[in-house]
């Protein structure tokens, strides 16, 4: 493989591996709040709203790339590329594979960022749900 593929391919891995660890943390810690109080729980919301806060720029700005990529990609003919090939135009093979890893490198970021939002979503849903059960006399005491 040449040495593009190889750093794409060995960065797309090690972004991966983020988003497994990521899933992995998330899956520990959904499993470990039935054991928590409501006061735990609420305490790891507040700082998964805040880590939240902190790269909500970051988050939509990868959403709002994806989404132009994604467009771009819908527009990427494959007759022109038929042609490029045949005629050996280089740049443009190779801004197209500049574009296509972008594209995938952006998309785990937006993988990572989804697994930030559902760690949030699930904490608040458990507080919620914690709520409603000590409202209903069947929740663990603060």
């Amino acid at each position: 493989m040449s040495t593009a593929i190889d750093n794409f391919t060995s960065q797309l891995h090690d972004n991966l591996e983020a988003v497994e660890d990521r899933a992995k943390s998330l899956n520990k810690s959904i499993k470990s709040a039935t054991k928590k109080n409501q006061d735990d729980i609420q305490s790891q919301l507040n700082k998964a709203k805040a880590s939240l806060a902190a790269k909500k720029q970051e988050f939509d700005d990868y959403r709002a790339k994806l989404k132009t990529q994604f467009e771009d990609k819908e527009a990427d003919v494959q007759s022109s590329v038929d042609e490029w090939k045949a005629n050996r135009e280089i740049k443009k093979l190779e801004h197209r594979a500049e574009q296509a890893e972008d594209y995938a490198a952006t998309s785990v970021s937006v993988a990572m960022a989804m697994m930030e939002e559902a760690e949030e979503a699930t904490l608040e849903a458990i507080c919620k749900r914690m709520d409603a059960e000590a409202a209903n006399g069947n929740s663990k005491k603060h």
